[in-house]
């Protein structure tokens, strides 16, 4: 399985990157969701997971775009934001799902089921 990590905090990126990394066989990291299509178009992966916010594009703007060109792809929030409207967006904007900063074990729970 090949993820993209999208998180503007490195050290956030290689957090998840060691919850999952038993699960994947490779994984590409980039920190901004300005950055995240083109990462995507690279290296084509499994699985995105993507912070809603960044500097110079947000998650939910970037989750668009993604599935705008690729509407098979399968991108997961991963984010500390736990209100309705911050869901709601991400569910609008296409991601498959929604895991809290705070428990990053659910992405693997995620993974797993979808």
């Amino acid at each position: 399985m090949k993820l993209l990590i999208v998180d503007d905090h490195v050290a956030m990126r290689r957090l998840i990157g060691r919850v999952v990394s038993d699960m994947v066989s490779e994984i590409e990291e980039c920190g901004d969701g300005a950055e995240a299509l083109d990462a995507y178009h690279r290296c084509l992966p499994d699985w995105v997971l993507m912070d809603i916010e960044m500097d110079q594009v947000d998650g939910i703007t970037a989750t668009r775009e993604i599935l705008l060109s690729y509407p098979r792809a399968r991108v997961v929030i991963v984010s500390k934001y736990d209100d309705e409207q911050t869901r709601e967006a991400a569910q609008k904007a296409g991601a498959c799902g929604y895991v809290l900063k705070e428990n990053l074990l659910a992405i693997r729970e995620l993974l797993e089921k979808l």
